[in-house]
């Protein structure tokens, strides 16, 4: 076969005596850059043959198109032009990116100086452990693992590594005990009382929208980027729904540089039936938003957003984290838990959907989720209330009843 075979290090005279291994050079195409020809060197053979055979692999791998040339590029480097590629996928939200970064900081600590191509499957899973040992959340080791195999997958399909490191690799976890299991809490959500306590609270003692606000999440169960990006646009006051087509986006609370984007899924995207309730407090907000835009006339973000700043950039729509510090401060009136926060009220919205009869998949819809495990644990833990509360119902009627005598008898 075509190439070059020969002991490079080899120094006898006439026949070798040294033992020297076999190496080869072969072509293996043209630099697209210099247009000169590309060479492998590849040595340490034991015999001729062994090069040989060695080097018709490679031969054969280039014919096929499955040749991969290792590049010396280091973990950091990649991950960097990974996260590159990935942010400027336009279907990858912005917060998205900022968790992918945050996770991949984690395997950073481990691999960053290791080139990419010489990170055995055990220094990746001595990562995992180390993350285990650090005694991070498995939420937190399972984020920097998908991440890792996302990088090392884009690795393989631009040909800079010839195996994957993570495939075989799994996130170390705690064994549960009996307490454990005992202990685990639901998300976090209020009872029918506690949300009435909670809504009378907010009209009460609250701030200017808090009411109107508040009531919309927990009769709507919509998340609170899609309460922040809601538009007058956005509402039918005649068909009594609104259109959930975007979400809110600002990191830095920053109330001027918030940016819009689609919905966390294809399934957010819906249309929401409302009662009376809402309605009325829609309309009373648009008449709060026509008085502040007449107030501060040329001064006022012409957005249309509905749930407006009323002091500094008027207009502009409201940040998560002033609806969060507005909801700590009605729950503390309340008596209620300060750990509850606007999403418990997606939760709350589940929970009594699933007290009042509603089909799993149809409060699914209204949530805007395809499969959402959450949502089915507060479903499956209302619905076995309701079904002891059953047998109990069950119980004392039958209680009323001759039948009752005889079978205590």
């Amino acid at each position: 076969m075509k190439g070059h075979f020969h002991k490079p290090y080899c120094k006898c005279v006439g026949r070798c005596k040294c033992n020297a291994k076999w190496a080869f050079i072969i072509d293996i195409g043209i630099d697209p850059k210099s247009g000169r020809r590309k060479q492998k060197k590849k040595s340490g053979f034991k015999t001729k043959k062994m090069a040989e055979e060695a080097a018709a692999k490679l031969v054969r791998e280039l014919s096929e198109g499955s040749y991969t040339e290792e590049s010396n590029i280091t973990f950091e480097e990649f991950s960097m032009e990974w996260l590159k590629l990935y942010k400027n996928n336009n279907q990858v939200k912005d917060n998205t990116v900022r968790v992918r970064t945050h996770e991949l900081n984690r395997l950073l600590d481990y691999l960053s100086k290791l080139k990419l191509k010489n990170v055995t499957p055990k220094q990746y899973q001595d990562a995992l452990n180390g993350l285990f040992e650090r005694d991070f959340a498995t939420n937190t080791i399972e984020g920097a693992h998908r991440t890792g195999r996302m990088i090392f997958k884009k690795a393989m399909e631009l040909k800079l590594i010839r195996e994957d490191p993570t495939r075989n690799c799994t996130v170390p976890k705690k064994r549960k005990t009996i307490t454990d299991l005992e202990q685990e809490d639901l998300p976090l959500f209020m009872e029918k009382e506690e949300l009435k306590n909670f809504l009378k609270t907010s009209k009460e003692y609250g701030l200017d929208q808090d009411n109107e606000i508040f009531t919309l999440l927990a009769y709507t169960g919509i998340r609170i980027g899609e309460l922040c990006a809601l538009k007058w646009s956005d509402i039918d006051f005649k068909s009594k729904q609104i259109s959930i087509t975007k979400t809110y986006y600002n990191p830095n609370n920053n109330t001027a540089e918030y940016s819009l984007g689609t919905p966390k899924t294809l399934s957010s995207v819906r249309k929401i039936d409302c009662d009376e309730t809402v309605v009325h407090l829609l309309n009373k907000q648009r008449e709060f938003y026509h008085m502040f835009k007449s107030h501060f006339g040329n001064a006022f973000y012409k957005e249309n957003f509905i749930f407006i700043n009323i002091t500094s950039h008027p207009g502009y729509p409201l940040t998560l984290k002033r609806i969060r510090d507005r909801m700590k401060r009605l729950l503390k009136l309340s008596g209620l838990k300060t750990t509850l926060n606007p999403h418990s009220l997606r939760h709350t919205h589940t929970s009594l959907l699933a007290q009042a009869g509603v089909n799993l998949e149809i409060i699914m819809h209204r949530l805007g989720h395809q499969d959402e495990q959450t949502t089915r644990q507060i479903y499956l833990h209302v619905t076995d209330e309701m079904q002891k509360d059953a047998s109990i119902k069950f119980s004392n009627l039958m209680k009323e009843t001759s039948l009752f005598e005889v079978i205590k008898v």
